[in-house]
C-alpha cells in the first residue's frame, strides 16, 4: 500500500510540478533555443531540472515525463492499449528491487513493476507465445529481447529511485552522459546471476515508449544474412542483433541511435576490418569522448565475438537493399 500511494502521490504531483516549471521556463527556453539550434530534448529536460533547483521549485524522484503521452502495447504493430503511469499503477503491484547497476558499476534500487505481472495485464497469457518483445525508446534505442529471457529470469520496469532523487543515472558506459530513465527503465534481477551480468547492459533500455510483441524476421526485414552463410557469420548476425541493433540499422532496420552501417555504403567500405575490430572493442581509445559503447567486457570470447560481427558485416555488404521508410535524421 505504502508503493502504490507513493505511486499515485507521483503521478499527482508531476502533473502540479511539470505545470509549474513549464511556465516558468518557457519564454527563456523559447530564446535560448532560438541562438541554441542544437539545444536537443534531453538537454532541455536537464536545463528544467537545473532551472527548478535554482528556483527552489520541488521535483518528484519518479520522473515519468511522458506520463501524457502514455506508454504503447501492441501486438505485431496493432494498438492493444495506451497507459499512463495512473493507469500502471492500479494494474500491477510496485515492488523495490536492488540490482547490479551496470550503466553505473554500482548497486542501485529502484521501484518498479514486475514485467511478467505487467505483460499479463497488458497482453494476457498470449505474450508468453510470442517470439520477441520490442521496446522502442525516446532516443532512437530499439531493443529486440526474446519472449524466452523473460520467462527464464525476473524482469522489472522501473519508474523511479527508491531513495526518490531524480529519475537519473551517469551512464560510465558512454562517457559519463547523464540520462533521464523515465518513462519507464528495463531493468533484471541480476544480483545473482552470472549470465545477466556477462550480458551487461544490452537488454536493460531505458526511456521506453512502446512496448511490442513481434516476430523478428517481419519486424526486422533485411537484416538476416544469406541462408548459405558460415557458422561464423550466422553467429556474427546473432551478436550484431543483440549488441549492436539496438542503436543502428542494416538496410534500414533496427534502432535509430546511431548510424545506418549497410545502406548505401557499409560500414567495412570505409573503415578497414581490423579497425573496425578495434572500435567496436574500445571506441574511447580510438575517439576521445565517444559516446558508444564497448562491447560489453564481461562476456566470454569477447575478442571472438567481435570479428563474428566484422564477418557479419562484410558479409551484408554484398547484401543491400534500399529501405523501405529510410531514417532521415541520420
Amino acid at each position: 500500500m505504502e508503493h502504490q500511494r507513493f505511486a499515485m502521490e507521483t503521478a499527482r504531483n508531476y502533473g502540479r510540478h511539470n505545470a509549474m516549471v513549464s511556465s516558468i521556463t518557457k519564454p527563456q527556453l523559447q530564446r535560448y533555443r532560438m541562438n541554441h539550434p542544437f539545444f536537443s530534448a534531453n538537454l532541455q529536460n536537464i536545463f528544467l531540472v537545473l532551472w527548478a533547483i535554482c528556483c527552489n521549485i520541488c521535483i518528484p524522484g519518479a520522473a515519468f515525463s511522458q506520463d501524457e503521452m502514455g506508454i504503447e502495447f501492441k501486438d505485431q504493430g496493432k494498438l492493444v492499449k495506451k497507459l499512463d503511469f495512473r493507469d500502471l499503477a492500479t494494474l500491477t503491484p510496485i515492488q523495490s528491487i536492488k540490482i547490479v547497476e551496470v550503466h553505473e558499476q554500482s548497486q542501485q534500487t529502484y521501484k518498479a513493476f514486475p514485467a511478467r505481472n505487467l505483460l499479463d495485464k497488458t497482453f494476457g497469457k498470449k505474450w508468453e507465445a510470442a517470439e520477441e518483445i520490442v521496446f522502442l525508446s525516446l532516443d532512437g534505442y530499439q531493443a529486440s529481447i526474446p519472449v524466452a529471457k523473460f520467462l527464464s529470469h525476473d524482469a522489472y520496469f522501473a519508474f523511479a529511485h527508491d531513495d526518490h532523487s531524480p529519475f537519473t543515472l551517469t551512464n560510465r558506459l558512454q562517457g559519463n552522459e547523464i540520462v533521464p530513465l523515465g518513462p519507464l527503465y528495463l531493468i533484471w534481477d541480476n544480483m545473482k546471476s552470472k549470465i545477466l551480468l556477462q550480458e551487461g547492459a544490452s537488454d536493460m533500455p531505458y526511456q521506453i515508449k512502446s512496448i511490442e510483441l513481434a516476430t523478428f524476421a517481419s519486424q526486422f526485414p533485411g537484416l538476416s544474412p544469406p541462408v548459405n552463410s558460415s557458422a561464423a557469420v550466422r553467429r556474427g548476425f546473432l551478436h550484431f542483433r543483440k549488441y549492436c541493433m539496438p542503436c543502428h540499422t542494416i538496410n534500414g532496420a533496427g534502432g535509430n541511435k546511431g548510424p545506418e552501417l549497410n545502406y548505401p555504403i557499409s560500414v567495412v567500405e570505409y573503415i578497414r576490418p581490423e579497425y573496425l575490430i578495434r572500435w567496436i572493442e574500445n571506441p574511447s581509445g580510438i575517439r576521445l569522448n565517444t559516446r558508444m559503447p564497448a562491447l560489453t567486457q564481461k562476456i566470454p570470447n569477447r575478442a571472438r565475438i567481435s570479428k563474428e560481427i566484422v564477418a557479419y558485416l562484410k558479409t551484408m555488404r554484398q547484401n543491400k537493399r534500399k529501405p523501405a521508410n529510410p531514417n532521415t535524421d541520420q
